[in-house]
């Protein structure tokens, strides 16, 4: 029998509060489609234990390793970070973002495009994304540094290389 929460209604207030944040921290690792499944996995699991989840110190960061853990038998089928999915300009001619983008974010590490999209695409601070990955802020600021640099030569903006 599954477990019910104690407290629906906190559990309510808590989706209000923090599923946008879960959604960007999965769709960082996943891209939209996938990332947002694993989200509501982990929401699902989330309310199924939410008597226990609600005391924790960090109960986003732990959903986000909840859904990592039990989305990655399910994205097996599709390692690489799926380009294909994220979001294409308007067909006006006049894209918002360089095309080539795209695949350069694909080929970072998966940390380091968890950190790059969730700092400049999602707007999260350092110490947000360092409390949700679990690591320090300065190996965020590694992770940054790295990325940001291979975007930038890939995209020809400097000359040193990654």
């Amino acid at each position: 029998m599954r477990r019910r929460p104690v407290d629906d209604v906190g559990f309510a207030d808590f989706v209000v509060d923090h599923e946008t944040r879960l959604r960007q921290a999965c769709t960082s690792m996943w891209g939209p489609e996938l990332g947002r499944e694993a989200a509501l996995d982990a929401l699902a699991f989330g309310w199924e234990y939410w008597d226990r989840v609600r005391s924790m110190e960090n109960p986003v960061g732990y959903l986000f390793v909840v859904g990592r853990n039990r989305f990655n038998g399910q994205r097996s089928r599709r390692r690489e970070f799926p380009v294909a999915d994220l979001p294409l300009p308007p067909d006006d001619r006049s894209p918002s973002y360089e095309p080539a983008l795209e695949a350069l974010i694909g080929a970072l590490s998966e940390r380091e495009r968890q950190v790059v999209m969730l700092l400049h695409s999602s707007a999260w601070s350092m110490s947000e994304v360092a409390q949700l990955l679990d690591v320090s802020k300065s190996s965020i600021q590694t992770y940054a540094e790295r990325g940001l640099d291979k975007l930038r030569v890939g995209l020809g903006l400097s000359t040193r290389s990654p």
